[in-house]
């Protein structure tokens, strides 16, 4: 059965599907610290009260989180744009979403279901753009070169916190 996608823009409603399927889709990472749960959780309450904050979770029949993706709106001078060594100004001229998180769990991947939830949180922002990081090294660099066919187009590189390993800012027009 195909996955039935619903949004969520209250954070306490999203915080416990989000976590769960979080925990599944990580798992073989969560022994790093900036994979870890708990590190996760302390983003994710964060983000939920940052403006435009809105999430896209996937359900299985069964009432399962099978997938999701989540963001809200950035602004110039936000850090989202802070920590690259240098942004260009046409990327923070305008309101942009930034994508905090976006994974799948495994029976699930390479179905389009990451596809689908990604463009369902899309489908109703009114920012221009969409901004992610991603893991150059994730599956051997596929992940990124998945968004590149979704779009996405390499613009600097950024570390968000000493745990983290070096990302690569990508961003691509809504529509």
């Amino acid at each position: 059965m195909t996955p039935r996608l619903r949004r969520f823009t209250d954070i306490e409603q999203a915080a416990p599907p989000l976590i769960a399927v979080y925990a599944k889709v990580r798992e073989p990472l969560l022994h790093l610290p900036n994979y870890a749960v708990s590190t996760f959780t302390e983003r994710l309450e964060r983000h939920g009260v940052d403006p435009g904050f809105e999430a896209v979770i996937a359900f299985e029949d069964a009432g399962q989180p099978v997938g999701y993706a989540y963001g809200n709106t950035v602004e110039a001078g936000d850090r989202w744009w802070k920590r690259m060594d240098c942004v260009e100004t046409q990327f923070t001229v305008s309101p942009t979403l930034a994508l905090k998180e976006i994974g799948v769990v495994e029976p699930y991947r390479g179905t389009g279901l990451a596809r689908r939830v990604h463009d369902e949180l899309l489908d109703r922002r009114d920012e221009s753009s969409v901004s992610l990081m991603v893991n150059p090294a994730a599956g051997e660099g596929k992940v990124q070169g998945l968004y590149e066919t979704w779009g996405y187009r390499g613009i600097g590189s950024v570390q968000p916190s000493p745990d983290s390993p070096p990302l690569v800012m990508m961003i691509r027009p809504i529509r």
